[in-house]
């Protein structure tokens, strides 16, 4: 776990970092500096270009993950590497056209609700590209073990970008039109400077040679973009069905919600990046007792550390509402209940890893494509009645159920559960903590509560936790800190 633990607490800095950023960028600079109509815009645009990325990356960036340790000689390993630099653009390049073709056609759908979309429908594809390729770039440093810049571009890099437009916006240097224009710019600008970085890692040696097991690449590769699809679907689609069904303005009072929820997910995030490729690797070499080990400790860790964070959010979420306009406060519900879905997503641990990096994976892309229709289904249902609410219901259903499937098929075909006897433990912990201090308030200025709260919140969640010993990883980092 040494490399794990080296990146993954650089890469879990270095994220929470770029969501600090993010924060200042989605609480305050968008809801101040610009109207809700076009930070609805913008936050679709991007969601719409987040659910396209699997498609478009022809699911080149998780094929270079699983397969990359299974080739041995440098020819092989030169022509696997050129054919994931060009396989996306066996859909880049004719769903450009297609879309180039019926663009009138598709804009006019995608803005039938909302007219403000139909000018910029085309940033979507742009967007989507830009999000391909930055994947593909990524995987292509991680499968070499090095996570921690690419994590940086991924999660820091496009926020100071869009910080830096807003103050422009906000002191007239370019116009609200431009600014979406240049947000989008911004995130092809990441990806450029990715490509830079990566053929730095590994300078490419183009080889158009036959590859052993092309076959079987290539049907992963087609394979995975249902996986991505699915993980997007259930993620992004929300966004998109709300700029379809009501008032783009929602868009933006949704997103701020799910933001604030988003940040329990950035420990799975950061050590996603690593136990990936490691998982890979542990699973092509037939090391199941390893894997076991890893699917346990990622698991417990990212429980106690995301379960820490929802506590905070959940404990100071009437004290932040405060801080932003009103008009972005009706997003409560939306909060708690996409903060347990990014919870079960942490509890897990590498389950992801497991199933997409080992040849089970068809029969968990069946059951995801069902979700994920599932996913729009309740959404289609939900949000004409319920607005926002609605959404987050959709989608808390969605993680729950996935989640609960993914689980209970990795422990029938591998005989591995992530939980023991201190995921419950832990469990506990988060009830008790989460009713002693809800009704707690201090009276003063909302900042200095949340910042009371948090202290004392963190005192006796860190004291349990390492008193205990609910965790050894936890407890060997925590000893370091303490020495010092």
């Amino acid at each position: 776990m040494g490399i794990v633990q080296n990146q993954s607490f650089k890469n879990t800095i270095t994220t929470y970092i770029g969501f600090g950023v993010g924060a200042i960028n989605t609480l305050f600079l968008y809801t101040e500096f610009m109207s809700e109509q076009y930070y609805g815009l913008i936050t679709y645009i991007l969601s719409t270009a987040y659910v396209m990325m699997p498609l478009l990356a022809f699911g080149a960036h998780n094929t270079l993950v699983k397969f990359y340790s299974s080739y041995k000689s440098r020819n092989n390993i030169n022509s696997f590497l050129t054919w994931m630099l060009f396989l996306p653009l066996l859909m880049i390049i004719p769903l450009g056209l297609i879309g180039y073709i019926t663009f009138e056609i598709i804009s006019n759908f995608l803005s039938e609700a909302n007219p403000i979309i139909k000018d910029y429908v085309w940033l979507i594809y742009v967007a989507a590209i830009a999000f391909s390729y930055f994947e593909v770039f990524y995987s292509w440093t991680k499968v070499h073990m090095n996570s921690v810049f690419g994590n940086f571009m991924k999660e820091v890099f496009h926020r100071i970008g869009v910080m830096v437009l807003l103050f422009c916006l906000y002191f007239n240097v370019i116009s609200i039109e431009v600014f979406v224009y240049a947000v989008v710019g911004v995130y092809v600008l990441r990806m450029l400077i990715m490509k830079l970085y990566a053929y730095y890692v590994r300078r490419p040696i183009f080889r158009f040679g036959k590859l052993p097991n092309i076959k079987a690449v290539l049907k992963y590769s087609a394979l995975i973009i249902i996986a991505g699809s699915v993980a997007n679907i259930i993620l992004e689609i929300d966004k998109f069905m709300i700029g379809q069904y009501i008032e783009i303005e929602k868009v933006a009072y949704y997103g701020v919600a799910i933001y604030i929820a988003t940040v329990i997910g950035v420990p799975a995030r950061s050590m996603h990046q690593i136990t990936n490729p490691l998982t890979a690797k542990l699973l092509n070499k037939g090391e199941n007792n390893q894997l076991k080990v890893l699917y346990k400790k990622s698991s417990l860790n990212l429980f106690i550390i995301s379960g820490f964070i929802f506590l905070l959010i959940i404990l100071n979420i009437n004290q932040l509402y405060e801080l932003i306009p009103d008009k972005y406060t009706g997003g409560l519900v939306v909060v708690l209940l996409i903060s347990v879905a990014k919870l079960s997503d942490n509890i897990i641990g590498n389950n992801n890893a497991i199933l997409f990096n080992s040849d089970y994976y068809r029969v968990v892309l069946a059951l995801g494509v069902l979700l994920a229709i599932m996913t729009v289904v309740f959404n289609a249902m939900l949000i004409p009645e319920y607005g926002i609410n609605g959404a987050a219901f959709a989608t808390f259903m969605s993680v729950i159920v996935y989640n609960f499937a993914k689980v209970t098929f990795v422990y029938y075909k591998f005989k591995m559960s992530p939980f023991c006897v201190n995921t419950l433990k832990t469990l506990i912990l988060i009830i008790i903590l989460a009713l002693v201090f809800y009704f707690w308030e201090f009276p003063f200025h909302p900042i200095i509560n949340i910042g009371l709260k948090s202290l004392l919140i963190g005192l006796c969640y860190g004291v349990i936790v390492y008193s205990m010993n609910l965790s050894d990883d936890i407890s060997a980092i925590l000893n370091k800190l303490l020495k010092r």
